[in-house]
């Protein structure tokens, strides 16, 4: 097709160099449009409107907290609950980090264990929307932990970390020790 077009092309110019005769005598070629097998050209779209993409969470835009929960043979239950204090959509995608902290914020052991329920999975939180994840722990004292006096030091506040992020938010703590070395389950954020 393409070779009919330029042959048709090269025909009207040599006759238009001719004599109105020699045009005469010349062949007509008739370009026929595209079969419906060929596609033709598609015009460009117009752009849609983008939505705005939410970014990571950070503890710039969140604040944070420890809420207790059931308690039962020795283990304690809570969620570390955040919310976002900016002006625009943020996404929590994950496990938070989490240090406990004397009042001189001095780190408290903390071993932070991550369960699968809930994993993660990306939760959106528009200004004033909350997000948590789950807490357990244990005061019963393991190992060679004193059953006289409190297993561990009690913990003023906690040292929050979003996920991906490094820097973190402080949170009150003042839900006693946590015994087994500061054992705690955390789950991924899910939406509060």
């Amino acid at each position: 097709m393409r070779r009919l077009v330029a042959f048709g092309a090269l025909a009207v110019a040599l006759t238009a160099c001719g004599s109105p005769r020699q045009a005469a005598d010349q062949p007509t070629l008739v370009v026929e449009p595209p079969s419906s097998s060929e596609t033709p050209p598609v015009p460009p779209s117009s752009p849609t409107p983008a939505t705005p993409a939410s970014t990571r969470c950070t503890a710039a835009v969140l604040v944070g907290s420890v809420k207790p929960g059931d308690a039962g043979a020795g283990n304690r239950y809570g969620k570390l609950v955040v919310t976002n204090n900016g002006a625009a959509p943020c996404t929590l995608n994950g496990y938070s980090g989490l240090q406990l902290l004397d009042a001189a914020g001095n780190p408290v052991p903390t071993d932070l264990r991550r369960t699968a329920d809930p994993g993660p999975a990306p939760v959106t939180l528009t200004p004033g929307k909350a997000a948590a994840a789950n807490l357990r722990w244990t005061i019963v004292p393991t190992g060679d932990e004193p059953v006289d006096k409190p297993c561990q030091a009690e913990a003023a506040s906690a040292a929050a970390i979003p996920p991906d992020e490094t820097r973190p938010l402080s949170v009150e703590w003042g839900l006693g020790p946590v015994c087994g070395g500061g054992k705690i389950e955390i789950s991924a954020f899910y939406a509060a």
